[in-house]
């Protein structure tokens, strides 16, 4: 076995031989311990990416809200969490969900732009950069650190044509007009599409992979609305139930998603330009 091993990276971080492991996707692995215990191992070898990811997951869980497994052990390359066998999604879990995450939002952040706490600033949301840059007021973070970010990227890879960049400047030049009243920072997962949901068989959701950061709690709920949450409804409304929204919520959700489409966009091309384009759209209609 070598370092880049799965079984070897958990034998060296938690001092107990693992017979075998197996690929889950990506760079997650399934590792059995020589108790026949299973934990999760993922590597990353991006600088700071499993710094990261590790305050993620740590800064959401002391807030005794929402469940995301719990660290391990890690170093710079590999982290080892608990493995969650999973399950199907039910409405119980839902419901349970939307009150978890309306507690976690008003655990709050220090600043819009806050990164975790013992995490670095330069973090990653999927397999691209994020920067947590702390800002006074949201609308300046949101424009100047989250949409032309990516959509910089995202142009200059080509994916972006002049026309839906200048419907997506439309969109940030008017954000004041268009965000809604203010909010405090909230505490955000960051990366909360429906794929980072986890369907326990525990009956249980989970949230995994977070980017965590001090944000605006729309932007969590409009991520989940992005490539079919189950049960989305009776999560939107358990939440609104414990901690209401603001009224034209929902006709800020295109403003919201300009972020991830724009991450998509800049990694994968294709389509997401498209919708990137028609969610600035949907936000100017709805001002």
């Amino acid at each position: 076995m070598t370092r880049s091993d799965p079984r070897s990276a958990v034998t060296r971080l938690m001092g107990m031989p693992a017979p075998s492991a197996h690929p889950l996707g990506g760079s997650a692995y399934e590792v059995r311990l020589e108790n026949d215990d299973r934990v999760l191992a993922k590597n990353d070898s991006r600088p700071g990416a499993i710094a990261a990811e590790v305050a993620s997951l740590n800064w959401l869980a002391e807030t005794d809200t929402v469940r995301t497994p719990r660290v391990r052990e890690h170093d710079e390359q590999w982290m080892i969490t608990d493995l969650v066998p999973t399950g199907s999604p039910n409405a119980v879990a839902a419901e349970n969900l939307g009150r978890q995450l309306a507690r976690l939002h008003r655990a709050g952040a220090p600043a819009f732009g806050s990164p975790p706490a013992g995490g670095p600033v330069t973090g990653t949301i999927g397999l691209a950069p994020m920067h947590n840059v702390e800002e006074d007021d949201w609308c300046t973070f949101y424009v100047t650190h989250r949409v032309e970010v990516y959509l910089k990227m995202a142009y200059d890879g080509g994916s972006l044509n002049s026309r839906q960049v200048d419907t997506i400047h439309k969109a940030t030049d008017g954000i004041d007009q268009i965000a809604g009243p203010p909010e405090p920072p909230a505490r955000l997962h960051g990366d909360l599409w429906s794929g980072n949901v986890l369907w326990g068989a525990d009956g249980r959701a989970w949230l995994i992979d977070p980017a965590a950061h001090g944000g605006h709690r729309e932007t969590d709920l409009a991520m989940l609305r992005l490539f079919g949450t189950p049960h989305l409804d009776r999560i939107i409304d358990a939440y609104r139930q414990e901690y209401p929204l603001p009224d034209g919520w929902e006709a800020r959700v295109g403003l919201h998603q300009l972020f991830p489409l724009l991450v998509h966009a800049a990694l994968f091309g294709g389509g997401y330009a498209a919708q990137a384009e028609a969610a600035a759209s949907s936000a100017l209609r709805g001002a």
